[in-house]
């Protein structure tokens, strides 16, 4: 059974209604790791729905979440805003990256605004539309203010569980919520008191000041943020990092926390990182990466979601953005030729390979951009493909060669888009170094120079037979 089918068995189990969580942090530009998350999560929602279950599938955008420092891709500018929270702060400017107050002024504009909206777009190209759950909005709207109350009520209970549960020690002061100080920056702020629904405080600056737990004047820190979320949405179950799982993360504090605020935890589903090849897991700080966007310019969303769906989520990807998604595209299209059906009604077919091809049938049906799509088969290998594209003139060239040798009658709107992609991926550095073709203008001097007198004449009469054959592949 594929992994996401398992996945909404267990979930069965707990109901037949249900609402499916991811979330990230939108503080720099997203990644292909990034991807895994949500395509973990959009395929769980549809093996869920599939099975008949009633799903909502969310996206959770923690823009209450301060910046932490000021990235080698910010100017310097933004020093003033480390701390502050990112939905409440502007994009960085195009040209400088400093910040773009003119569009935050005029339009609203903002820090996660900004690298959110091109993932959404890409996440749109790639069949994922989730319902989008902004993180500071909805504290400004009051949605975590009675679980704040519970929080601050019961901040002795809670420290108890972090300090045992993470094995570690919490500051004298520590608090279950961090104010806003009076530039609007969550760091440097010592909390003096609490008197429901103010917190006080005095800042970095020496200012004092009250917080309204009730009007989203800061935040719930992450390990206490996390669980309330759950529960005022009403999560049943959630994709996130081996880091959160791992033994007294915040998903083993966040499941206690969740249980005093008076909410069932969500069912986990844990998931490995992808890693670029040769290159490490994936950052968007330290610049090791490749956007979504940016993958979707090499080949068709089918290819990105098969790289998620037909990878167990506690199992490590190796990301290669040059043979191996070569590898991965011709997959792609051997997997749409195959009859499924036909193959597990196979009476001979082993216990184990009827399995195998459950998986890959699954695999297939949730790459597909749009549910229920149909898999169609080019009968033209990506290897092939970009043969082609490298050796013919232009695109006409290309399809004239296919109809010629009988791969296809003429170009359908998904070979088009994928030659198109294809050129792409030839011009840009990802593209394997084995597959480039340079097609020589004139002959290379210093090969011919260490030909021997027999290599040159077997060269003179291959010259000779190809000038006077018929132009034909038969006769080549």
């Amino acid at each position: 059974m594929h992994w996401a089918d398992v996945a909404a068995k267990s979930l069965s189990h707990r109901g037949n209604t249900h609402i499916i969580s991811t979330g990230i942090t939108p503080s720099g530009e997203f990644h292909i790791g990034h991807l895994r998350e949500i395509l973990t999560g959009d395929m769980l929602a549809r093996a869920a729905k599939d099975a008949g279950l009633d799903v909502d599938f969310i996206f959770i955008v923690d823009s209450a979440d301060p910046l932490r420092k000021v990235y080698s891709f910010l100017g310097p500018e933004f020093e003033q805003f480390i701390g502050h929270q990112i939905g409440a702060i502007p994009a960085p400017r195009e040209g400088d990256n400093n910040p773009d107050w003119q569009r935050f002024n005029d339009d609203g504009w903002t820090y996660a605004d900004h690298f959110l909206t091109p993932f959404m777009d890409a996440l749109a190209e790639i069949g994922v539309r989730p319902r989008i759950v902004d993180n500071l909005r909805s504290y400004r709207e009051g949605k975590f203010a009675q679980l704040t109350k519970v929080a601050c009520d019961s901040a002795d209970e809670i420290r108890e569980i972090i300090e045992r549960v993470s094995s570690r020690e919490l500051a004298s002061d520590w608090f279950p919520w961090s104010p806003l100080d009076s530039k609007g920056s969550l760091d440097g702020v010592r909390v003096t008191g609490y008197e429901y629904p103010l917190v006080h405080w005095i800042d970095s600056h020496g200012v004092e000041g009250s917080s309204d737990i009730t009007k989203g004047q800061g935040k719930l820190p992450w390990r206490i943020d996390w669980p309330a979320k759950w529960s005022w949405i009403g999560v049943t179950c959630e994709a996130f990092g081996k880091d959160h799982g791992a033994a007294g993360g915040s998903y083993a504090t966040g499941r206690e926390i969740s249980t005093l605020l008076g909410y069932q935890p969500p069912q986990p589903l844990t998931y490995e990182w992808i890693s670029l090849r040769g290159k490490g897991a994936m950052s968007s700080s330290s610049g090791n990466t490749i956007g979504p966007i940016e993958a979707l310019r090499l080949v068709p969303p089918q290819i990105l979601r098969l790289l998620i769906a037909n990878s167990k989520p506690n199992k490590a990807i190796d990301f290669d953005t040059g043979m191996g998604l070569v590898i991965l595209a011709d997959e792609f299209e051997r997997l749409c030729t195959r009859d499924f059906d036909d193959e597990m009604n196979d009476e001979n077919i082993s216990r184990r390979k009827l399995v195998q091809v459950e998986d890959a049938k699954v695999a297939l049906r949730l790459s597909m951009v749009e549910p229920g799509e149909i898999a169609k088969a080019t009968s033209v290998s990506f290897r092939h493909l970009a043969l082609l594209a490298q050796t013919k003139s232009d695109d006409d060239a290309v399809w004239q060669s296919l109809i010629e040798t009988g791969a296809i009658k003429e170009p359908t709107k998904q070979l088009q888009d994928r030659l198109e992609r294809m050129r792409y991926w030839i011009s840009s550095e990802h593209f394997p170094e084995e597959m480039r073709i340079n097609i020589l203008s004139s002959p290379n001097v210093q090969a011919l120079a260490l030909l021997n007198d027999e290599e040159k004449s077997a060269l003179i009469g291959l010259t000779d037979a190809l000038r006077n054959c018929q132009w034909d592949a038969e006769s080549i």
